[in-house]
Parts: structure tokens; sequence; C-alpha cells
């Protein structure tokens, strides 16, 4: 493949097989638990992350990022629980304020333009110790993923028979909470935060047009997630276009494909 003869592209490369499989199995619990809206919050709250560190003097963006996303996701979490409003409504609203306030702090004196990456990221920028701690950030998704997906499917389809099990619904949303804003936040640099979203929920949505079971539903979303990762960087080095939103491209054709499948044949 003539497009790995450089480093850059080589990094890009074991980034895409790492983030994808990682969206690809967040993303089959985030849309189980009906939580699009969360994780898009999530990746608005970004700036407004790296403007709080900025006001209290944090050198280090990332960790402004994952520390106010994690305070953030679970604030989300405990309100969603004691507020009779619509799970929606009060993310939207939460996101909408989150985005306002860190633009408006990091705009101040015309200085948002060194920011404005971050809005569609460059995973051809990544190096090989952020490649590190990517993997890492995998296997932790990976071990939720195996041993606590199918309590979280159950909290999803039916609360009261979950708690009947005594399962610790609390404590499994939350954890899954800081999960979902860790990833985010780790990706943030790399994806983008207006496509972040769509590279976690478009896999997985497309599995669901098509799978007839869990396993099935798990194993699709992982499978069009790598695809759609790998043509994206492909198609990206020869059209000469940024490769996160190739990628939503491509995932969005194989959304589509899926649904009109699942229209015509089951």
């Amino acid at each position: 493949m003539t497009f790995l003869n450089y480093d850059f592209m080589k990094h890009a490369f074991v980034a895409i097989l790492i983030i994808a499989p990682l969206f690809g199995m967040l993303g089959t619990m985030i849309v189980s638990k009906k939580m699009a809206f969360f994780s898009d919050a999530l990746g608005h709250s970004a700036l407004t992350g790296i403007a709080i560190g900025i006001v209290f003097g944090v050198q280090n963006a990332n960790l402004s990022m994952m520390v106010f996303a994690v305070v953030f996701a679970l604030l989300l979490n405990e309100i969603s629980r004691k507020v009779m409003a619509a799970n929606d409504t009060i993310i939207s609203v939460f996101s909408s304020a989150s985005l306002a306030v860190g633009l408006a702090i990091l705009s101040k004196g015309g200085n948002f333009s060194k920011y404005s990456a971050l809005l569609v990221g460059d995973i051809l920028s990544i190096s090989v110790k952020e490649l590190w701690f990517l993997g890492g950030m995998f296997a932790l998704t990976f071990v939720f993923w195996i041993f606590l997906s199918n309590q979280l499917l159950a909290i999803s389809l039916n609360k009261t028979l979950a708690r009947s099990r005594h399962m610790p619904i609390r404590l499994l949303e939350d954890a899954f909470a800081v999960l979902v804003s860790l990833v985010v936040m780790m990706s943030i640099k790399w994806v983008g935060i207006l496509i972040i979203n769509a590279m976690l929920i478009l896999p997985a949505a497309a599995a669901a047009n098509c799978s007839q079971n869990v396993r099935e539903y798990h194993f699709f979303a992982v499978v069009y997630a790598l695809f759609s990762g790998v043509l994206g960087l492909w198609s990206s080095y020869y059209t000469n276009v940024a490769t996160g939103p190739m990628i939503v491209i491509v995932s969005a054709l194989i959304y589509f494909g899926t649904y009109f499948y699942a229209k015509r044949y089951q």
C-alpha cells in the first residue's frame, strides 16, 4: 500500500486500528442506552475544559479536558436522575451552555484560531507515545465491554428488572459515563469535536440495521468501524481531504446501505 510509505501514515493507520474497534465497542453501548446526545455533549464540552484550564493556569490542555469531562458526565447523570424533564432536553441545555462558555473564554482577544484545529481533528499528527496511551485506553474499554456490557444492556432495557437482580445501576451508569468521557477527550485531538459523535454512533447504528442478535450487533459494529476507518484513511490520502470527515462519509454510506438492505430483506 503506497500510502503507508510514510511514517505519519503508518502511525495514523495503527491509530485507526485502535480507535475504530474502540468506537465500535463503545458505540454499541451508547446506542443501546440511547446516549447519542450524551456523547455529543461531551465532545462539545472539550472547549470548555480547555478554557477552564486556561483560567486556572493549567498548562496541560488534555488534563483539563479530561477532568472537566468526567465532572460534566457525572453531573449530567446526576441531574438526569433527579429532573423530570426528558434526558435529551437536559443534555442539550448543558451541552449548549458549556460550548458557549468555552467559546466565549477561548475567543477573548481573538485567540480562538489556535484551537480551531480541534473542530475537525488531525489523526495524521498522532505520535508513537500517543499510540501507547490510545492502546491503554483500548485495553481498559475492552475489559469493561467484556465484563459489563451485558449488565448495561439489561439496565437500558429494564431498570426495574435490573434492580430486582441487585445490579449496581448507579455505579455502572457512572462508570460508563466516565469511560465515555475519557475516550472522547483522548480522541478529540485526532478525530475532531464536530464529528466524533458520528464516528461513535454510525457503525453501531449500521450494525443495528442488519444484526439478528446481540453478538452480531457487536461484531458488525466493530467490523463497520474498522472498514470505514481504513477506507476513510486511504481515500483521504488520495483525495487530499481531511481524514475524519472521509471516515464519517464512509460510515454514513454503510449506514444507508444497511438501512435499505434491512427495509428490503428483513
